[in-house]
Formats: structure tokens, sequence, C-alpha cells
């Protein structure tokens, strides 16, 4: 007698195994996880793509998008507020005014710090939310909070609930790629771009932005085209051989396909890093020719190559590393933003540039900050730097189906607390999903007995002012 088989419990079954990863391949691109009832969000303009813009490190909020007049008139002063002040025992030192000017742009007259010239081009079509606020003031946490809803190691990033709820826009690239900073990657590393319970397939790729994207991709020399087909074609059956005693093992089922699609990436992703084959002017814009620019830039004019060749989530990282090599401005705020901002302006606005001049603006969502922001008094009486800050920050959106030219909420008078508009950032995780057309209460995935969501259990909502 047949035994009845839901429609989940039939998707759960097949997806379990290595067939569930073709199953997943030709579902998205006919459109099924975008059109599927409870995912899509019906009437809505979609993005395509996605582009995290991380600073890692946490920026100031009151030196970059938040203009606090008061701090000028309290310059020097002791803290008398509530708030705890600092993070792991460091010294609580005075209110500290930004050096940096702040100016009204664009027809919005939004504000904006004098760190961002180039970016400031662009005010009307940025979208700045500064009453934001997360509940860690630690880097590893707050970073894997970022990026995966949750401060716990082991749950889905952003990208990977996007390639999952969307599919892939290509044969011959990952959906999901991550370029860090030359000086290193953020504090808990891979965990920031896993797949998590999910699928291996839907994590990050790690790629370079010089020379050969992914290490060992060449072909070795002396080895043929049939050779390497024929090699592949019998380790293709090996494989599916030993995943058979191995069923439900994605990471397994993950790594037999990489086979296949590193054999697919060896002639595009290369192609793709190469941006010597942009011309002298568009190597300029992005900055590639001043070392201050030279590699973010390169990573932003990947990024725009990277998106036309149909990937779906890029994430980019300023900072690497720790300290001042992020913008983890302890001892010195005001060098350490100088220095990052100065690297990563003229390559943005320079993205958004040839965003809007190829078409992709359109189809592709922008998303800047960091981890958690910064306290608006100085670490320690005299000194220049500035400790974390999860209770009131500022990132910003702009791109595909964002309403520019505005701010969104606000923090208390001195840029401490967010007091109007709070959102949490699972709030603004909800917000990206909407604009990538998935609805964040309905896209989830089935683990451990639970209907897992990249929002979590609690009650979160779109941030309805954002849109367009």
């Amino acid at each position: 007698m047949a035994i009845p088989c839901s429609r989940r419990s039939f998707f759960t079954r097949a997806g379990a195994g290595f067939a569930g990863l073709a199953l997943i391949d030709l579902l998205s691109r006919d459109g099924f996880f975008a059109q599927s009832p409870g995912t899509a969000v019906p009437g809505l303009s979609r993005a395509k793509h996605c582009v995290f813009l991380f600073m890692n490190g946490a920026p100031s909020q009151v030196d970059t998008f938040d203009h606090k007049p008061a701090l000028t008139r309290h310059h020097n002063q002791p803290y008398r507020g509530e708030t705890p002040v600092g993070s792991n025992g460091r010294p609580i030192g005075n209110l500290m005014q930004t050096p940096f000017t702040f100016r009204k742009y664009g027809q919005s007259g939004l504000e904006i710090s004098a760190l961002f010239p180039h970016t400031a081009r662009y005010a009307d079509d940025l979208c700045v939310i500064r009453s934001l606020y997360t509940d860690t003031a630690a880097h590893a946490s707050g970073c894997i909070q970022m990026n995966t809803g949750s401060v716990q190691i082991g749950r889905p990033s952003l990208g990977a609930w996007l390639s999952y709820g969307l599919g892939s826009l290509n044969d011959s690239l990952p959906s999901y790629v991550v370029m860090t900073d030359p000086r290193g990657g953020p504090i808990g590393s891979a965990s920031n771009w896993t797949a998590g319970f999910m699928p291996a397939s839907h994590q990050g790729t790690l790629f370079r932005s010089t020379g050969t994207p992914l290490l060992d991709l060449a072909t070795p020399p002396g080895v043929s085209p049939q050779t390497q087909r024929e090699s592949l074609d019998l380790l293709q059956r090996l494989n599916q051989e030993h995943l058979k005693t191995r069923p439900g093992d994605s990471e397994l089922a993950a790594r037999i396909e990489s086979y296949e699609l590193a054999y697919r990436m060896q002639t595009r992703a290369t192609e793709v890093v190469d941006v010597n084959r942009e011309s002298a002017q568009t190597r300029t814009m992005y900055g590639l020719d001043n070392p201050l620019t030279a590699d973010f830039g390169r990573k932003c004019l990947i990024t725009r190559r990277l998106l036309e060749s149909g990937v779906r989530f890029v994430q980019l990282y300023s900072g690497g590393g720790h300290l001042e090599d992020t913008w983890d401005g302890h001892s010195d705020c005001i060098r350490n933003h100088a220095l990052h901002a100065g690297e990563t302006d003229q390559p943005i606005a320079a993205l958004i540039n040839d965003l809007k001049r190829t078409g992709l603006w359109d189809e592709t969502l922008l998303i800047w900050g960091g981890e958690f922001g910064r306290t608006p008094t100085s670490e320690g009486v005299g000194r220049p730097g500035r400790d974390h800050n999860p209770f009131g920050f500022s990132m910003w959106l702009a791109g595909a189906g964002v309403k520019g030219g505005q701010t969104i909420g606000a923090t208390d008078e001195l840029g401490f607390n967010a007091v109007e508009d709070r959102h949490h950032i699972s709030d603004l995780h909800a917000t990206v999903l909407h604009l990538m057309g998935l609805d964040h209460e309905r896209l989830s995935f089935f683990y451990q007995g639970l209907d897992q969501r990249l929002t979590g259990v609690e009650h979160r909502h779109v941030i309805e002012k954002a849109l367009a």
C-alpha cells in the first residue's frame, strides 16, 4: 500500500540527497522559489542582485551619517547619561565632537560627513537608517549577527538565504561571492558567509581580488581538456557511489557539485576578475591607479562584472584583522575613519555610477554599514578613540526598490541611543528580503523540528519608509 507523502515531505526527502541540488537548480531557473506561495511578495518589482558593502570594525555614526551639533556644544564634558558606556572594561572619556564637517547634499539636503565627498554626489539615492540597534557589542558576535541574524555561530547567512530562496542566475559562477580585505577577514571568518544548516551549496564562495580568483582553479600543465573531462566523469561516478552510503550528507553533495562548478569556472571566473579588460578611464574612475583605493576599487569593479555575469549576492569587506586595520577606531577614531573612508569612498561612488550606466541600478540593492556603531564619547580623557555602541547606529540602503534622499529614525541628541523609529537589525534583514521579493515570515527552512527563519521567532517587520 502506498504511504501518503505530503508536498513538504517530498521536497524534504528529495532535497536531502545529491539529486536535490539538481532539483533546486531546475526549480530556481523556472522561478519556483520566487513564485511559490508563502515566499514571494505580491506585486513587488524585485531586485535581482544584492551587494553588501561591509565596513568591518564598526563605523562611527556621529562621524559619518548622523550629524550631532550637541556634541560640539558639550565637547569634553563628562557623559551623564544612564546608558552603560563602553565595552570590554575600557575607560570612559568625555563627550567628543566630530572633527568632520557635515554638509547638505542633493535636492533632498541629506547631511553627509566630509569623509564621503564622492558618495555624497549620490545623496538623493541613499536611504540612511539612523536608528538601528543590535544585541551585542563584541565584534565576532556582532559581525555574525549582522550576517546571519543571530549571535550564535552556525546559522545561514543573508547570502545563503537569498541563494536558497531565489536560486542562481548563472551556470558558471557561484550565486554568492565574498571578497575580504587583504589585511585579513572579519572575526569569525567563514561563519559570516556560511550556509549553516542549509545544503552547503548555498554558502558564500571566497574570491581573491587579484590573480586567480580561487586557488588551484587552473588546469595542471600537460592535462588536456579531454583528459580532464574524463577524469571528472570518473570522479563523479565514484563520488555518487560514495554518496549512496551517506544519504542526506549535504556537505558531501555540495563538494561533489563543486568539482563541476570549478570546471565551469576555470574560464569564466578568471575572465570576470580580469579588470584589465576594462578601459583605462573605468579603472581610473574606480581608483585602481591610486594605492589608497586600488584594492577596494578593484573589488568594486569586479563586483559590477560579477553582477553582469549573474551572481546573486556579493559581499565586500573593508577592513580586516583587528583594531586599526579595521574601522575599529579605539585609539584614534579620527585617523582611522579618514583612512578607511578614503580607501572606500571613491570606489563605492564609482560602483553606483557604473550600475546606473549599465542599467543594473534598477535591479541591484546596495547595503552599507558595519556590525554596530561607536560611542559619542572619547575612550579615555584626551584620547580621540571611540568605543563600541550597539544601542543606536546608522546604515544606508540604495538601489532597486529603495526610496532615496531620506533619513529614517533618529538617535538621541548625543547620538547614543536609537529613540525614534527604532529598528532591530532583523528589521533590516526583513527589508532586504522584501526588496529581493521574499516574505521574511514565510521564507523558512525546516531544521530540528522548526521552520527556521533569517529573522528568527520574534516579531520583526519590514521598514516600510525605506520602500520607494
